[in-house]
This record gives C-alpha cells, sequence and structure tokens, in this order.
C-alpha cells in the first residue's frame, strides 16, 4: 500500500507512515472517553449533602462502578459513602435524643 500522504510504499498492516507520520486507513479512533465517565458517583457525592439515603445509594453503585468495570470517580464515591453514613448517622443520634428527651419531659408530668 502506498501513503496517502507523502506517496511513500508502507507496509500493508501500518498504522502510521514511517515516513511521514500521517495516519494509515487502518487507524482507529476509539470513543474511550465516554466509557470511563462514572456520573453515578458525581450524583452520589452531591446528593449525599443534600438527600444522604439516595446519596447513599448512588455513592455505592457509583464506586462500584469504580471497582469492577475501571470507571473514573472512585474516590469521589467512597467520599460519598461516608458523608452519606455519618450524616444517616447524626440523624438517627438526633431522632434518639428528641424522643429520649420527650420520654423524659412526659414522665415529669
Amino acid at each position: 500500500m502506498y501513503c496517502k500522504n507523502c506517496g511513500s510504499q508502507i507496509d500493508d498492516n501500518a498504522v502510521v507512515c514511517p515516513h511521514c507520520g500521517v495516519a494509515t486507513s487502518r487507524m482507529r479512533v476509539s470513543d474511550d472517553y465516554g466509557d470511563r465517565s462514572n456520573t453515578i458517583a458525581i450524583v452520589g457525592f452531591v446528593l449525599s449533602f443534600f438527600i444522604s439515603l439516595a446519596g447513599l445509594v448512588c455513592s455505592i453503585i457509583g464506586y462500584k462502578a469504580a471497582k469492577n468495570e475501571g470507571k473514573d470517580h472512585g474516590g469521589l464515591a467512597l467520599a460519598g459513602i461516608i458523608i452519606s453514613a455519618i450524616s444517616i448517622g447524626l440523624c438517627v443520634l438526633l431522632f434518639i435524643i428528641i424522643f429520649a428527651a420527650a420520654g423524659c419531659v412526659a414522665a415529669t408530668v
């Protein structure tokens, strides 16, 4: 085969011309950039600040995708899991304190 740019004869399996460096018709351009995106991890992280349970679920899904499928933002998903867990724990603790205080007030009346 011949290079479409410089006209030099090149190997039929060549991906680029060794003389001028221009890509041949055998070179494929991949669209792998979109495959590594882990949108669910980003959504989980953001939701962990506002809706903790939804943030926890999305972050777990995003973390598993990052770990098993090699997607990006695994650290962001882990941060979302931690923030959601702390938030849910604080809410449970707050409810326990409120109900315990309400029980003490009801017992004295």
